[in-house]
């Protein structure tokens, strides 16, 4: 089980809170955590909220290891070599956020630049949302149901669904 907490304020007048409280509440959540099966993620936002200042982002994710984070993540970041310089300047393992449009790395290459955790965001249901729709538009537009090849069995979704561990799910 986990969490993420952020330094984000909610405000677009004042976004991100000042270092001493981002960190207070990061030390707070860790404290809440310790003994129990928790996976604390605290989160630098300055790249989500206009804010591209690589070194203080640094800084903070430096502050929120140093509180009892499990794993830092500065969301946003624009480039493998932003990424890297982050990874290289912690002592903590760094999680990113792929399939979003405009940044795609193989896993090797994030793995390669330091990175320790991978989590897609809501990339797959906006996926799954998409191939709805475009199944959706065929039968409109062209009276025809081909996206139906694509589509996982009744027995691949029962399996999946009951939890057995089986490598032909489609």
């Amino acid at each position: 089980m986990g969490g993420s907490i952020e330094d984000a304020t909610g405000d677009r007048a004042r976004p991100i809170y000042d270092l001493s409280h981002a960190t207070e509440r990061v030390q707070a959540a860790a404290e809440a955590a310790r003994g129990r099966p928790f996976l604390l993620t605290a989160r630098a936002e300055n790249y989500l909220w206009e804010r591209p200042d690589l070194d203080d982002t640094i800084r903070r994710l430096q502050a929120f290891s140093a509180a009892g984070a499990d794993v830092l993540y500065g969301p946003g970041l624009p480039d493998i070599e932003a990424i890297r310089t982050v990874c290289a300047g912690v002592d903590k393992p760094v999680n990113v956020v792929m399939g979003l449009r405009g940044q795609s790395y193989f896993v090797a290459e994030l793995s390669a630049a330091g990175v320790r955790r991978v989590s897609v965001g809501g990339s797959f249901a906006r996926t799954a949302l998409g191939a709805l729709l475009r199944a959706a538009e065929e039968v409109k537009s062209a009276g025809t149901f081909g996206y139906a090849a694509e589509a996982l069995s009744a027995t691949a979704i029962g399996q999946l669904m009951s939890q057995e561990k089986r490598d032909d799910r489609r």
